[in-house]
């Protein structure tokens, strides 16, 4: 368990604390003598929160069955933030709905608590000095079910709405139980709460008799009754039951009597849970076990429910236990804190253990201890990662005060290094008395499985049994996790992988990896090395990769059979490969692998062979295919980490390889070599780690024997045993540390952290955290973020061990005259930030995971024609109307109406700041599993509005447009499980709609009206008959501006999806082959004109992809269910992706938004801003230019970053009044433009008075026609103007000249 916060972030309500006062409910006096249903519980934890902000603070943990809250309410000195030296105790109540004394009597005690706090000197101290949690209640449902006075609890109130007893729900060590989130949300919630938070102590309060019981709650053998489960800290929870016990007048005479088993009695009041009788799947085992947290169960009353007079009695007789109980948490044990000796800083997550007792507690993450303990004298070992064990002996426990015992511990050195310290203390077991595995054997597919499921059920407390995928022949692909946390990747803690059994028939590491394994469990918590490596490491161990060859295998020397998997394809050939195409189809071990190795941050693997005695490292192999030395960025490192497995194994080092063998004359110096250099392979597996993921991979050949007897295999592990320890230490090697948000104090995911002297970079985890592989020296890092400043520093790697170098990044705001400013963005309006940090957790490694877990759906699926998806539709709006509305867009040929539902918290009203996203099915009525895929879609939104804070808040924030069908006539006329038919895929008229957005039929006029309307932010368009995303155009000839926001919208698609993102379609007889991420640029794979996506990208502004969801055209109904669970994920995925990107309103400097104004995104696309200014464009993550352009405004432009993790910060662009005109400055063009106009009037003026003056000689009518030629000379000599034919023209005209003086005039 950590202190770290989960992915579930609990609801707290601090703000309730900030109400007026006249807002706040007064609290009545408490009269003992009523029960609380949930309504009236919640109100008075929410009064007593407000009341008593400073020592009490209510927080939900999860949600039962019927979304009612789980509330705890923490009561300690400065309830909102954790601090060190204060323990933590918890109470839960009411787990079984019908017993319901636990559920008053723990509100008795927190409103006691509250009240006396400052006034009874010994709950001051408690509160004080413990940070205490009550539940009052597990089961909310179940107690709302129930009956009051039904002692017996026959009316169905104890287990969960789901009919689940949530007392035999948990993890439980002796049997296998799945904890279904479905099933029992309840379970999961606690079990989150139990190991994200270092509880001490804690009881489990329960009712149906009067006595304590305490751990073990069930045994191997399962006998009902009268087996003692011996716990190894028996002796201190018998002590901790009777604390209880003789503090409670009833439960300790021992004699309960209660009217079913009258005769019943329980020695001093206490019992051994599985000696009265056997539960699996018990919570206080799991505290135990899991937690490290010691809990009793106290049943405190014969009768379940019992009328409510009696419950003053119930809190008079528990009030003392209650608090006695409390108490030992700090009065009993060992405490204190684990410091480095080197800065004195605290050492999280540090294992305390004590000799004779195979039970550890660990720090928390600022060092501190608990470690409950009766009086005696007792030798206690600390070990951290990364620096020397210390063991301390003779410490003395006494009653009273629990003893402080500070431990420093000592970083490990070149004399210690961290990989070979073996701490010499009398009280630990050096490595070479460990306990070595006995069964050597070969282990065939079930024998193996049987042999995994035995180690994880006997060790479940530090293993995790899990499948990657499925074989050829569908055999499962086990893994074995072994931490100290199995199932949680721990901040901070590097992951490790070991591969064998690629080829089927090399089988010796298959067999190392299984003793390994044995080993691992055997010797944790004995061994110090042993337990170090996996307190501080996540090793995850997959002994077979090709199961299926390995069965047809047989003792051999070198042979063949059996080495490629049931398809006949070397799985070592089956990569893609970075110098050479691979041809050969990826195989599903392969494609297993792979999504593997990508799903978790693997920093060090190792791949098991056999048919040589080398460590063999990249690259495999090189650009011309012959065999020389092939050397990466890391070649140092990759040297590093092989001799650190071929120091320890002496033949191996020997670099003879197969002395004695005449067909072999190989030489390795030291046992090393380069792939390539050895001889090339194509498309192996460890240069593929090192190029896609930040793991580094070596193969290690084991031995010139691929398939010996059975008899060899104990030399194997004795010759390899070292080496393979050795090799798991070298995780911790380099540098590590954390990037983190410098305004939230958050990870960042996929920073890059780069080497200036290494071309190889990688990148952060999801959490911020990073490891980088690196040989001693001095080197000069640089972190990175998209978003972020960049930060860079000089770094010391040590010979041995890591050094932990942590970045702090700081956003950038913005880009403004080409400077960079950091983010000086105002305190956010805080439902705005809140929302902000939903997308933020939606957005990261298992948000959406949590997201579907919390919203289960339970649909019948089928296929539905036109006139059952109508009233699918209508019936969604009957019963949401308040958040649902119903549009028709049109008719098609056959009059079927076009369908658009509209999902938000206003339908009926636009609200254009927020943005819009459209989904459509149906385009080809042969592929209907879209419209059945956004039916469901719709369905669960609606069903989980107001239940669920996330999709509530997705849909307040969005305005969602679904279209399930836009050919409803191609619809009737598909033919069900036919997966290749086109029959419906075409509209009545023969027409492809896809092909038809240029010369519409009425489906498609329907829908270009509905993207003419624009304002939509994205469209995602449901198609079949593939398993691949496709992004615009499907034009054959068409350059793509903003191809990187297209191709990335659609990599989001299929990264979520369940197998899209491998690039596999695994469709018969598909002529593409891998496709990288799933991803493709649509006219790469059927390019035509008229498409509706091209058309939404030109004419509406808004990018479309479009998703295939199927091979099938039409598979059978029954293939539904797998194909929601497959995209379910993916369509949630744009719900978070539309609120990316940049958006923000225009304005003038007066404040008043620009309708229409253009924003232009990196010189290409354009957006328009909506009514009140609004737009929002979605884009890739990185930096990208942003210029506003409006009529008379100076145009603006600034730099905008885009994280793929966070929301668009809303930014406001204001524009100024033009002040250039034809690019020259406003005043000089208004001077230059009254000057010109003065000049035209003055003009106008002159001509007037010439033309005044000629009009002396003209008379009424025509002038007179001149006789002689010599008067016009003389005239045109005089007059200096004009032609022959102008002056002429003056002559017996009017205003105007026509046709017949024209003609005259030139024949002058």
């Amino acid at each position: 368990c950590n202190d770290r916060p989960s992915a579930y972030t609990p609801h707290s309500l601090g703000s309730i604390n900030s109400l007026p006062l006249d807002e706040q409910s007064e609290l009545e006096p408490e009269t003992y003598s009523k029960y609380y249903n949930y309504d009236q519980l919640t109100d008075l934890l929410k009064s007593l929160a407000q009341k008593y902000a400073n020592i009490a603070n209510l927080t939900s943990i999860g949600r039962s069955v019927e979304n009612r809250e789980l509330w705890v309410m923490r009561i300690t000195r400065d309830p909102t933030a954790d601090g060190p030296g204060k323990p933590k105790f918890k109470y839960v109540g009411n787990m079984h709905g019908d017993e319901t004394v636990s559920r008053q009597v723990l509100i008795y005690l927190l409103e006691y608590l509250l009240e006396k706090y400052g006034e009874e000197p010994r709950v001051t101290e408690l509160v004080d000095s413990t940070d205490i949690y009550i539940m009052p209640s597990m089961n909310p449902d179940g107690f709302e079910k129930s009956k009051e006075e039904d002692c017996m609890g026959k009316d169905e109130g104890r287990n969960n709405a789901k009919n689940i007893d949530l007392n035999r729900s948990f993890p439980d060590q002796f049997e296998e139980i799945h904890v279904n989130a479905e099933e029992m949300p309840e379970v999961v919630a606690v079990m989150r709460w139990i190991l994200q938070n270092k509880f001490v102590l804690s009881g489990n309060l329960h009712g149906g008799t009067v006595v304590a019981s305490y751990p073990f709650d069930d045994s191997a053998a399962h006998d009902n009754e009268g087996t003692y489960s011996r716990s190894p800290d028996d002796a201190l929870f018998r002590y901790l039951a009777r604390v209880y016990a003789e503090n409670n007048p009833v439960m300790k005479t021992g004699q309960p009597k209660c009217e079913e088993n009258i005769n019943e009695t329980f020695k001093d009041g206490i019992t051994n849970g599985a000696k009265w009788y056997d539960v699996a799947g018990g919570m206080q085992d799991f505290n135990y076990l899991k937690g490290g947290c010691l809990e009793i169960t106290m049943e405190l009353s014969c009768c379940k429910y019992p009328p409510s007079t009696q419950l003053k009695t119930e809190w008079d007789n528990n009030r003392e236990a209650l608090l006695a109980y409390m108490e030992k948490v700090i009065h009993i044990g060992v405490r204190g804190f684990v410091r480095a000796a080197r800065n004195d800083a605290p050492l999280a997550d540090a294992v305390i253990m004590v000799a004779g007792i195979n039970h550890k507690v660990s720090t928390s993450r600022f060092g501190d201890y608990y470690r409950l303990l009766l009086p005696g004298t007792y030798n206690i070992t600390v070990l951290a990662p990364g620096y020397i064990p210390m063991s301390v002996a003779g410490v003395e426990v006494t009653e009273g005060k629990a003893t402080v015992l500070n431990i420093t511990l000592e970083a490990e050195n070149d004399e210690n290094p961290a990989t070979l310290s073996i701490p010499e203390s009398p009280t630990e077991t050096s490595v070479n008395s460990a306990i070595q595995p006995q069964d050597f054997r070969h282990h065939h597919y079930n024998d193996m499985e049987l042999f995994l499921q035995k180690f994880s059920s006997e060790y479940s407390s530090i293993t995790r049994l899990y499948s990657i995928g499925k074989s050829v022949q569908e055999r499962s692909l086990w893994v074995m996790e072994i931490s100290n946390n199995p199932g949680v990747h721990e901040f901070g803690e590097p992951e490790f992988k070991y591969i064998g059994n690629m080829h089927g028939n090399e089988v010796v590491g298959r067999e190392l990896l299984l003793n390994l394994i044995e080993y691992l469990c055997h010797n944790y918590g004995t061994d110090p090395e042993i337990t170090q490596l996996i307190n501080s490491t996540r090793i995850h161990i997959m002994p077979s990769m090709n199961p299926d060859g390995y069965e047809v295998s047989q003792e051999d020397i070198s042979g063949v059979q059996g080495r490629n998997n049931t398809n006949n394809y070397d799985l070592n050939r089956n990569f893609p490969d970075r110098f050479n195409f691979v041809t050969d189809p990826r195989q599903p071990e392969t494609l297993a692998v792979m999504n593997w190795a990508k799903s978790y941050p693997f920093v060090l693997s190792a791949n098991l062979h056999g048919g040589s005695l080398v460590v063999n490292y990249p690259f495999d192999d090189n650009p011309d295919n012959v065999s020389r030395y092939s050397k990466s960025s890391d070649d140092d490192v990759f040297r590093m980490v092989a001799l650190a497995y071929s120091q320890e194994s002496s033949q191996m080092y020997d670099g003879h390889s197969c002395k004695g063998m005449d067909l072999y004359q190989e030489y390795f110096k030291d046992g090393i070599t380069n792939g390539a250099e050895w001889y090339n392979v194509h498309g192996g597996m460890q240069d593929w780690n090192y190029i896609n993921t930040n793991c580094f991979e070596v193969t290690i050949e084991l031995g010139c024997y691929k398939y010996p007897p059975a008899a060899d295999l104990p030399k194997y592990w004795e010759r390899n045993r070292r080496s393979l320890l050795q090799y798991i230490h070298q995780v911790h090697r380099g540098v590590k540390g954390v990037v983190i948000d410098s305004k939230d104090g958050s990870g960042i995911a996929n920073a890059t952290i780069t080497v200036d002297t290494i071309n190889h970079p990688i990148t952060s985890n999801a959490a911020g955290d990073y490891w980088r592989l690196l040989v001693p020296g001095k080197y000069h890092l640089t972190a990175s973020a998209q978003g972020y400043s960049s930060v860079s520093t000089f770094v010391n790697v040590p010979k041995e061990g890591v050094e932990s170098v942590n970045f702090t990044l700081n956003r950038i705001h913005s880009y403004t005259n080409g400077q960079t400013t950091e983010d000086t963005t105002p305190v956010l309006d805080p439902t705005v930030k809140e929302f902000q940090s939903l997308i933020k957790q939606l957005s990261g490694e298992s948000g959406l995971d949590k997201l579907i877990k919390d919203t289960p759906t339970q649909s019948s699926f089928r296929y539905r024609r036109y006139s059952e998806v109508s009233e699918f539709l209508r019936g969604l709006t009957l019963n949401f109307p308040e958040i649902t509305s119903l549009q028709s867009l049109g008719q098609s040929v056959e009059f079927r109406t076009i369908w658009a539902l509209e999902i938000s918290n206003n339908p009926k009203v636009q609200e254009p700041s927020e943005p819009k996203i459209r989904f459509v099915a149906g385009i080809h009525g042969n592929a209907p599993v879209g419209t059945e895929l956004l039916l469901e879609f719709a369905a669960s939104l609606c069903i989980n509005y107001g239940k669920n804070a996330a999709i509530t808040r997705l849909i307040n924030e969005t305005r969602i447009v679904i279209l399930p069908s836009i050919n409803p006539d191609g619809r009737e006329l598909a033919k069900e499980k036919d997966c290749t038919s086109t029959a419906g895929k075409t509209n009545v008229h023969s027409k492809d709609l896809d092909n038809d957005f240029f010369e519409p039929q009425p489906e498609t006029r329907a829908v270009m009206d509905l993207i003419q309307e624009r304002g939509f932010t994205l469209s995602v368009a449901l198609d079949g008959g593939s398993v691949l995303v496709t992004y615009p155009y499907d034009k054959p000839v068409q350059s793509v501006e903003n191809a990187d926001t297209l191709r990335y919208l659609a990599t989001v698609y299929a990264n979520h999806h369940a197998k899209m993102h491998s690039g596999d379609t695994g469709c018969p007889n598909s002529q593409m082959g891998t496709i990288p991420n799933g991803v493709l640029r649509a006219a790469e794979w059927h390019s035509h004109m008229g498409s509706m996506k091209d058309f939404s990208v030109d004419f509406g502004h808004c990018p479309e992809i479009t998703v295939y969801t199927s091979c099938c055209l039409f598979p059978p109904a029954e293939m539904l269910p797998t194909l929601w669970a497959e995209n379910r994920k993916s369509l949630l995925s744009m719900l978070v992706e539309v609120h990316k990107g940049v958006r923000g309103v225009v304005k003038d400097k007066n404040g008043k938004p620009i309708v229409g104004a253009i924003i232009v995104l990196n010189g290409g696309v354009r957006v328009f801003t909506s009514e009140g200014g609004y737009f929002h464009a979605l884009l890739a993550p990185g930096l990208h230019n942003i210029e506003a352009v409006a009529d008379g405004y100076q145009q603006q432009s600034q730099k905008v970053s885009v994280s793929p993790f966070e929301a668009a910060n809303s930014i406001i662009i204001q524009f100024d009044m033009e002040n250039d005109i034809f690019g020259l400055p406003r005043e000089l063009v208004v001077a230059s433009a009254a000057a010109a106009m003065t000049a035209l009037v003055v003009t106008a003026c002159i001509i007037w008075c010439v033309c005044s003056a000629k009009s002396n000689r003209q008379k009424d009518g025509f002038h007179r026609l001149r006789q002689h030629r010599d008067d016009y000379d003389d005239e045109i000599r005089l007059m200096s103007m004009g032609s022959k034919k102008s002056l002429l023209s003056h002559e017996f005209q009017d205003e105007s000249e026509s046709e017949e003086d024209t003609l005259y005039t030139n024949k002058l």
